[in-house]
């Protein structure tokens, strides 16, 4: 008896082993494996082919002569100052935009924590709703609402607000509109879920000691919460800074980011190696903060009691 129960044991143990590897397995085939495919094309000369680069193994009539490597895409992504602005375009208007979803998102979240239960399902229900819509729907919509005809101009002029319609599509303006109103829902559920676990009774022992609502809140509920801020931050900020959608639907000509300058190497202009040279720079600039997270989150486990 004790030896099938072992067994059983055992077992279990093996196959959860297997199961903790599913995620790994899961980063190895959607994430490692097309970096490497980008890393390696990178490396390689644009030519009128199909595919437009070259190989990267060299072949020869005795087999295999070599290694056939280039560093002139990312030499010339660092001589050619328009990809430096790109990069610093795409990490302002992510930044602004993340701060923008920080500043609503952390009172919703805030004010959600402290409903009932059953009004806080209710309220959950509907920051999640919009993922059930298509993300090109949803903002493609904000053209018609956006629009010099649309459905806000109409309104505002309908009550006698305005005179002449509002120019608020193809700008700067719709970008950061559409960045809050899509990546919102990412920064108000990592905030929900730090300050659920917030324990009230360090807010009563502050207002025990004297100090007032606000000073609690500053003092105890906003530096417990910073786990929550920056992930939060982190989860807004990445995607936003390769956006490609929100930028080519919603601003103008001249509202450049650099999912829409990938767009344009690898579809307009066929040049593939440059194209992926900017996007390995990309990821290792978004590694970076990630890493950083990762470290500090490291730091306060090791410093915890």
């Amino acid at each position: 008896m004790s030896d099938g129960t072992t067994n059983d044991g055992g077992h279990s143990l093996r196959w959860l082993r297997r199961m903790v590897t599913l995620p790994y397995l899961w980063l190895l085939l959607f994430f490692l494996a097309p970096f490497l495919i980008i890393l390696k094309i990178s490396f390689a000369d644009p030519i009128v082919a199909q595919p437009p680069f070259t190989a990267l193994l060299e072949w020869g009539e005795q087999g295999f002569t070599g290694l056939k490597t280039t560093f002139e895409n990312y030499a010339f992504l660092f001589q050619d100052g328009y990809y430096g602005i790109i990069y610093l375009a795409s990490l302002k208007m992510a930044g602004i935009g993340t701060l923008l979803c920080l500043m609503l998102g952390y009172p919703m979240a805030y004010f959600i924590v402290r409903q009932p239960p059953r009004r806080r399902q209710i309220l959950l229900l509907a920051v999640i709703l919009p993922f059930w819509i298509s993300f090109l729907l949803r903002v493609y919509a904000w053209i018609g609402l956006l629009n010099n005809r649309g459905l806000i101009n109409n309104f505002l002029i309908s009550i006698g607000v305005i005179d002449h319609p509002l120019t608020m599509l193809y700008n700067d303006f719709a970008v950061y509109l559409g960045i809050v109103y899509s990546y919102l829902p990412f920064m108000i559920m990592p905030l929900y879920a730090n300050l659920e676990r917030l324990d009230l009774d360090l807010l009563d022992a502050a207002a025990d000691l004297g100090a007032r609502r606000w000073q609690a809140f500053v003092d105890v509920t906003v530096p417990l919460s910073v786990p929550g801020i920056i992930g939060g931050c982190l989860l807004v900020f990445i995607p936003a800074v390769g956006e490609f959608t929100i930028p080519a639907l919603l601003g103008g000509a001249d509202t450049l980011m650099i999912g829409r300058v990938l767009w344009d190497e690898f579809f307009i202009n066929r040049d593939w190696p440059v194209a992926s040279a900017v996007s390995v720079v990309l990821v290792l600039l978004l590694v970076a903060p990630i890493l950083w997270f990762q470290r500090l989150q490291r730091r306060e486990q090791e410093a915890a009691p």
